[in-house]
């Protein structure tokens, strides 16, 4: 061998790391300019692969043990163990071995076909499903746990609102009415994730003038590979040679880390590492000898025929390979993290001393740029931008210090910009005091737009957007060298280009998946097929992207439709049919000078202030939660919790929706509840504050612990007037004389509450009473004509 691997292997540093694993931290001998991640998907090849690698270099016994397997010479193993541990090569896994070639001239194709995609596509909703419908059976127990009251109550839906919902969600989830009484008696429905789906596309071979032209087969074949599950071929002997490279150990070469051991001796130790590959591989049945061609885009970009080197390359490897054939086109992420290889790009990311993980200019293209006599700083600037406002454009310190900021705010904006990625995030808390935002900016409590509230146009704001932090890409640098426009303004028609001469070289053509928008349509898929035909492609494969997370749909607001329990005699009831009005989904802000009371209790001993405020038509929009004397992580949480609270009642959800939520909460504190005259216990501090809100908002007068119209403060009952009724009230304690500013008069009184005074009920006699043969308490009281007990509520008749 011409290039002594094994002799830059001895020589490279290789201190001890520690790994964190699943059940152990694991010290390795690994170079320094490795990441932790490239270190992981080392160790997990080892794990795969079932090799014991006890002692402080797993990574050389692993080389070594993988080696002798190979039936290699003592000389070949340790150089090809050197490879690995230089970060030149690694084994690659192929897709794996795929089914028959499905022929899309035959008849019974089609239904063979449809057939799997179908079992594909449930597949796919399947394990979304079952995490559905095993979360809203979850949903039904909680609700039955979280009530407080008797056992059959909590398990009815009619007398627990909470359960009726959770049990209506179940049913739309998918779960049947057995399993959610399964739930309801407390049953855990808890699911183990699904396997993943065969991930393997199928071969189909198809008429290239077909598929050009549009016919039905083009269709049929678009409907199989929108979402990558179809691999198009237009010749057999194609289909045939995709099929066995499916099923060959493979090995893919580090072109960028050759070159960096290697220097001048790059074309000598190409083929010595090819022809050492090769050997090793053609002991496994069949094998592939594969380039990285993120790597190879890497390097092309230094060439200023990037053509003639890369057939170069291509060359070299097919000529050195020995029993194995040359694909360059195997699809293993685990490889390409090995060899810290990663899709051609400007931009990479890099592991920081720290462990954390940074963006840089990628190695490949600085030296490019310096090569054609670009700026790499210009550059960077232009890709980074400069974290800073400092002469920005737009929106700079001058123009900050006109809106009311001081140096202390402009500061922390400065700190902030180094870890942010938007300028609206340095200008809202925790990075400016909320103080600050609401006393002299004048910004509401959630409100994001700040910079549009400062009177700053859209204009200004791109401009110091993209001065703080650029442009993400290189495609609009003005100081771009000429000669490398193509591959800094197109990388991904720059790589294209690189494929498409590379496929001449190579056994297996390229099956890489082209990407389409995440809302093609069949027949989108179809007209890229066709294009692929007509360009001469010799396999083609689609792959939609991944759609984006959160709702896509902005669906109204319709209202629940009432399913009734079949009951076999039911008689048909008629309906009034009303119309649905969508809910406004603007913010109701709340006056800026507004009413309200503040509550003062405490829950098992822990003091806790209840603020609230008040539309003007009395109606609940926000409240403060204050608890002085517990700990500062709990104090803010339930300050944050308040005000999402608020921000809810804005925005319009019920009061009814929070209440019935959140009464029967259980956690500590709880117990006694001391200063409120309705509430004498609670579960916890939030079943507390909401049967408050219950009580004085909603009449909800059940959530009570006592009625606190019959009692005053020290519980003996109410004051009565001179006739025996309870007396007026000074309307002051009501009204606040702040809020008033003084209007309201001073003499104004409340009637009892708003009672009506009703006749006494005429008894039987002064000093009689009637016992009621029902319970046989002494409580039976005549109503009109008729007779009610207090205690039980029978209504008996009353005969003579």
């Amino acid at each position: 061998m011409r290039f002594s691997f094994a002799s830059l292997a001895a020589l490279t540093p290789r201190p001890d790391r520690e790994i964190e694993r699943a059940d152990h931290v694991a010290v390795v001998a690994a170079p320094e300019s490795w990441t932790d991640a490239q270190i992981e998907a080392w160790l997990d090849l080892t794990d795969d692969l079932g090799l014991e690698c006890a002692g402080d270099d797993p990574l050389g016994q692993m080389a070594a043990s993988w080696s002798s397997r190979l039936g290699l010479s003592q000389v070949e193993a340790t150089h090809l163990a050197a490879t690995l541990i230089l970060g030149i090569a690694t084994p690659a896994r192929t897709s794996g071995t795929l089914s028959g070639i499905l022929d899309l001239s035959d008849p019974g194709a089609v239904r063979a076909l449809e057939a799997v995609m179908a079992r594909r596509r449930a597949e796919r909703l399947a394990s979304a499903a079952v995490e559905a419908a095993s979360d809203a059976l979850a949903g039904v127990t909680d609700a039955v746990s979280r009530c407080e009251g008797p056992q059959g109550d909590c398990a009815d839906p009619s007398r627990n609102p909470a359960l009726a919902r959770a049990a209506l969600s179940a049913r739309k989830a998918g779960a049947k009415d057995a399993d959610i009484l399964r739930a309801i008696a407390g049953d855990s429905f808890a699911t183990a994730p699904l396997p993943a789906p065969a991930a393997l596309p199928v071969v189909a071979l198809a008429d290239r003038a077909l598929i050009a032209s549009g016919a039905p087969e083009a269709l049929t074949a678009a409907a199989g590979a929108i979402d990558g599950d179809l691999i198009l071929t237009f010749a057999r002997e194609t289909a045939e040679v995709i099929q066995t490279a499916s099923r060959s150990a493979a090995a893919v070469l580090s072109l960028p880390a050759l070159a960096a051991v290697a220097g001048d001796a790059f074309d000598v130790a190409l083929a010595d590492l090819v022809r050492l590959w090769s050997r090793a591989l053609a002991g496994r049945r069949t094998g592939l000898v594969v380039i990285g061609l993120g790597g190879l885009a890497d390097l092309a970009v230094l060439h200023d025929d990037v053509s003639g080197f890369v057939e170069r390359v291509a060359m070299i490897v097919r000529e050195a390979a020995e029993d194995v054939a040359v694909g360059l086109f195997v699809d293993d992420a685990e490889a390409d993290l090995r060899l810290g290889l990663s899709p051609f790009s400007a931009v990479e990311t890099w592991q920081t001393a720290d462990g954390g993980v940074a963006r840089r200019l990628r190695p490949s293209f600085a030296q490019a740029i310096l090569g054609k006599g670009g700026d790499v700083d210009d550059a960077e600037r232009h890709l980074f931008g400069r974290r800073t406002l400092v002469d920005a454009p737009g929106v700079d310190h001058a123009t900050l210090r006109g809106r009311g900021f001081t140096d202390l705010e402009l500061e922390s904006v400065e700190n902030a910009l180094g870890h942010v990625e938007r300028l609206e995030d340095c200008l809202r808390a925790p990075v400016l005091d909320p103080g600050f935002l609401r006393d002299v900016l004048g910004v509401e409590e959630g409100e994001t737009e700040l910079l549009a509230r400062l009177a700053f146009d859209s204009t200004e704001i791109d401009a110091a957007t993209t001065w703080a932090f650029g442009y993400g890409d290189l495609s609009a640098w003005k100081n771009a060298p000429e000669n490398l426009l193509h591959a800094l303004t197109e990388p991904t028609a720059f790589e294209a280009g690189i494929r498409q001469l590379l496929e001449a070289f190579s056994a297996v053509p390229d099956v890489a998946a082209r990407p389409l928008p995440w809302q093609a349509t069949t027949g989108q898929a179809a007209r890229a097929l066709s294009d692929a035909s007509r360009d001469g492609r010799l396999a083609a494969r689609l792959q939609r992207y991944q759609a984006p997370c959160g709702p896509l749909l902005d669906l109204p607001d319709v209202e629940p439709s009432r399913e009734r329990r079949w009951e076999p005699d039911a008689k048909p009831v008629e309906r009034v049919v009303e119309k649905v009005v969508e809910r406004d989904r603007t913010r109701r802000k709340l006056p800026d000078r507004r009413k309200g009371y503040i509550q003062k209790a405490a829950v098992g001993g822990h003091k806790v202030y209840l603020h609230t405020g008040e539309y003007d038509d009395g109606e609940l929009g926000e409240i403060f939660i204050d608890m002085h004397k517990e700990g500062a992580a709990f104090r803010s949480l339930m300050n944050n919790f308040a005000i999402a609270i608020s921000i809810g009642l804005q925005y319009g959800v019920p009061l009814d929706e929070f209440v019935d939520a959140f009464v029967f909460t259980r956690f500590e504190p709880a117990g006694r509840v001391t200063g409120n005259d309705s509430i004498r216990s609670a579960t916890s501090i939030l079943d507390y504050i909401f049967r408050e809100l219950g009580v004085s908002y909603l009449d909800r007068h059940e959530l009570a612990n006592v009625d606190p119209e019959g009692l005053n403060a020290d519980g003996l009952g109410a004051g009565k007037g001179e006739d025996g009724l309870p007396g007026t009230v000074p309307a002051a304690r009501f009204i606040s004389k702040g809020f008033a500013r003084g209007a309201a008069p001073d003499n104004l009184v409340v009637l009892p509450f708003g009672q009506k005074r009703e006749q006494a009920a005429p008894t039987l006699g002064a000093s009689e009473a009637v016992a009621c043969p029902a319970c046989g308490d002494f409580s039976l009281q005549q109503r009109g004509a008729g007779w009610i007990c207090d205690t039980c509520g029978a209504a008996p008749s009353m005969q003579g």
